[in-house]
């Protein structure tokens, strides 16, 4: 298992740097060693051994991506613990559910996580981190620094734990859901150790460079290959700063943070990842003007990871219909549902959803088709089947058309349906553009691309902003949907195939 790899290979130069960060005046810092980083899994685990946790039961994290999560997870594995992932900024009714259908043993939180009675609370609240209170959810202990109201700090014990590592589940991860039916899936540590793996084989990190980016899927590979890792500061300018300072060899941000870090002028050095949420060719174009030797657009789910990889050569080149999300990673299998949904498998797909029987196929929520190429099987996207737009009779999907929005100047564009007195659905869509961009090029740009789209060409467009939501910055449809019937009377209607005159607005204000 590669994680029974990297807990041996810490061990290794103990001294080398594991997790570094960059201060404000370009200095870096080693925030924890390879030695300390072992040192710190062996205590929680000791810790967690001694609070009497047995091998098969659950643990929840609610903590946040880097060393200390890390240790948790080598920690577990060592036990023969299952981790149960918290996200703090769910909502207090549907963690509530969640941690009832996961009923983990003890949850391990960092203190904004808590977000307890008393001057943490606000703090916590401004970082859009909230659980229930302490008593509602069983035991608690907080690792890393304990702010006034947090539960018990876990600590690190002295002395050894016992190894009851063994293959089964491994990890409960959230995808979505309502108070009244969550939903989790679970991996194993086998279809772990495959996604981790196929990542592995993608990046092909070399030892000694920094590598960039937050999620474990990222963190492990790269501690495996001797590559210390920094993690993205929270705002553009400081994730430019320490692009600076790092030079990494690979750069791991979700579409929203690599938007951000463009506007803020940053320089990227060899390869650039990006997925979580779509990405668009005119994205990782930049980051190839911005520097990058190489800009992958990356489609993973929860329940399989990563699953096609494309990079933006090919994907700029791509002239047909869809969103070509690229070949599909080894060992990864792929077909259509009658409904043209798209299916997957393989070694690294989850077992199973929580609470119900294992699966041979995934079911992506995406409408697809496949296209035989030279060097295996692509993906081409259509949409996502709960988002269709049915406009008369006919069922538009806007994951066809939405890349034909994406001219130069525009950040990112949505096409949404929007109810209409009639019972039938508007097209709309909610485009938004680059800071300076050329208005008149985007207009022309636009009207060539309009005149393409047919029946899926939008009744109404507004220019603002696009609304993301959920903890990877995912654009909010209906909350897109919603800003449109809200823009009554301010935004542009193309009528019968021609460009209408006036002037283009962004929230009702006129450009």
């Amino acid at each position: 298992m590669i994680i029974d790899e990297l807990a041996a290979g810490l061990r290794h130069d103990p001294g080398e740097p594991a997790i570094i960060a960059a201060t404000r005046h370009g200095t870096t810092v080693v925030r924890i060693t390879r030695g300390e980083l072992a040192d710190l899994a062996d205590g929680y685990a000791a810790a967690l051994h001694r609070r009497g946790l047995q091998a098969g039961q659950t643990l929840g994290v609610a903590v946040r991506p880097g060393g200390r999560s890390l240790a948790i997870l080598l920690a577990a594995r060592r036990l023969g613990l299952h981790v149960a992932a918290i996200d703090p900024t769910a909502g207090v009714g549907v963690l509530l559910a969640r941690l009832a259908l996961a009923a983990p043993s003890l949850v391990l939180a960092d203190a904004a996580a808590q977000a307890v009675a008393g001057w943490a609370k606000p703090v916590a609240r401004r970082a859009q981190l909230e659980l229930p209170r302490l008593g509602a959810i069983g035991p608690v202990a907080t690792v890393g620094r304990r702010m006034p109201g947090c539960a018990p700090a876990l600590g690190c014990a002295h002395g050894g734990s016992p190894d009851h590592r063994r293959d089964g589940d491994a990890v409960v991860i959230f995808t979505s859901g309502t108070t009244a039916r969550p939903r989790a899936v679970v991996h194993t540590w086998a279809s772990l150790d495959a996604g981790m793996r196929a990542a592995s084989g993608l990046v092909r990190t070399q030892p000694g460079v920094p590598v960039f980016g937050g999620p474990l899927f990222v963190i492990i590979p790269a501690l495996l290959a001797g590559a210390p890792v920094a993690r993205p500061a929270r705002s553009g300018r400081g994730v430019a700063r320490q692009l600076r300072r790092f030079r990494p060899q690979a750069t791991y941000l979700t579409p929203p943070e690599l938007r951000s870090a463009l506007a803020a002028r940053a320089r990227f050095t060899g390869q650039v990842w990006s997925g979580s949420a779509p990405v668009s060719a005119a994205l990782l174009s930049k980051a190839k003007q911005a520097g990058a030797a190489q800009a992958w657009g990356v489609y993973a789910l929860s329940e399989l990871f990563p699953a096609a990889v494309v990079e933006a050569a090919e994907k700029s080149a791509f002239d047909g219909p869809g969103d070509l999300a690229g070949q599909l990673v080894p060992g990864v299998a792929a077909c259509l549902d009658p409904s043209g949904q798209l299916l997957l498998s393989g070694p690294a797909a989850c077992d199973r959803y929580l609470g119900e029987q294992a699966r041979p196929w995934v079911a992506t929520g995406d409408v697809a088709r496949l296209e035989a190429g030279a060097d295996g099987t692509r993906v081409v996207l259509a949409g996502r089947c709960k988002d269709m737009i049915l406009r008369g009779t006919q069922n538009i999907y806007p994951g066809l058309y939405e890349p034909a929005l994406h001219v130069r100047g525009v950040t990112l564009a949505v096409l949404v349906g929007v109810p209409a007195p009639d019972g039938d659905e508007r097209l709309g869509a909610v485009i938004e553009l680059d800071p300076g961009t050329d208005r008149d090029q985007v207009n022309t740009d636009l009207r060539a691309q309009l005149d393409r789209m047919g029946a899926a060409r939008p009744d109404v467009i507004l220019f603002a902003a696009v609304p993301l939501s959920g903890r990877s910055r995912k654009p909010d449809r209906q909350a897109a949907a919603r800003l449109i019937a809200s823009a009554q009377g301010k935004a542009v209607v193309p009528a019968d195939g021609g460009w209408p005159s006036g002037p283009f607005t962004s929230r009702g204000t006129s450009w």
